[in-house]
């Protein structure tokens, strides 16, 4: 049982989604971002480590959809929408075959491709991220938000609607047949040898309460000066 942190966008809620509570099992496609390219950068804790090799799936009008295979069973893909074979140049260097290491954002991601692999898991934290924006340049309407700016705080329930200043929630999930550099992570916090201590032994005999509040401590986001 492997532990990945997932930011599910207020957008993508709000337009389609069903709302979530933490011991409710998903099944989300996962797409890995640029972690600069999401809210401005920044990002903390909420970083996921991935490495496997890369591989084409059947997407619509046949392009493919290009995916990462984590060595320990995660598949997300690398693209919200199917590489265009003739122009996949301008979307990145990665072929099928290749061995690639990765650190990124992980997204739930329901407006791209629908052949995109979708992930089954069970929600064990919710954190609802609220954003910092200022103005382009003064006097304009438009905002553009602030890298890092921002804060975290625990619920039980991820709501429909956010307010102005969330930009959505961090969902910790539990993935069956996967590990993490977070499960890792856990099983340090909780004493647990790194050698010969099973996936998903981090969070036997932990109550959902007591995972969700050591899950808080493992995301967080860095004190503002």
């Amino acid at each position: 049982m492997g532990l990945w942190h997932v930011f599910y966008a207020d957008w993508q809620m709000g337009c389609c989604g069903t709302p979530f509570e933490v011991g409710d099992e998903v099944s989300w496609p996962l797409l890995l971002n640029d972690a600069d390219g999401v809210l401005g950068g920044g990002w903390h804790d909420q970083l996921t480590k991935i490495a496997g090799p890369v591989a084409d799936l059947p997407g619509d009008d046949a392009d493919p959809v290009r995916i990462l295979r984590e060595e320990s069973g995660l598949v997300v893909a690398l693209y919200e929408h199917p590489v265009d074979i003739l122009a996949e140049e301008e979307l990145g260097d990665e072929r099928p075959g290749d061995w690639l290491r990765l650190v990124g954002l992980l997204t739930a991601e329901f407006h791209g491709d629908p052949c995109l692999p979708e992930t089954r898991g069970r929600i064990r934290a919710i954190q609802i991220l609220t954003q910092g924006f200022a103005e382009m340049a003064p006097g304009l309407l438009t905002r553009e938000p602030v890298p890092g700016d921002r804060s975290l705080r625990a619920v039980w329930k991820c709501p429909k609607w956010f307010a102005d200043a969330d930009a959505g929630v961090i969902v910790t999930l539990e993935v069956p047949g996967t590990d993490s550099w977070l499960s890792h992570a856990v099983r340090e916090a909780r004493g647990l040898p790194h050698e010969g201590t099973a996936p998903g032994a981090e969070v036997t005999g932990l109550a959902p309460a007591a995972l969700a509040e050591l899950l808080q401590t493992l995301s967080t986001v860095p004190e503002r000066g």
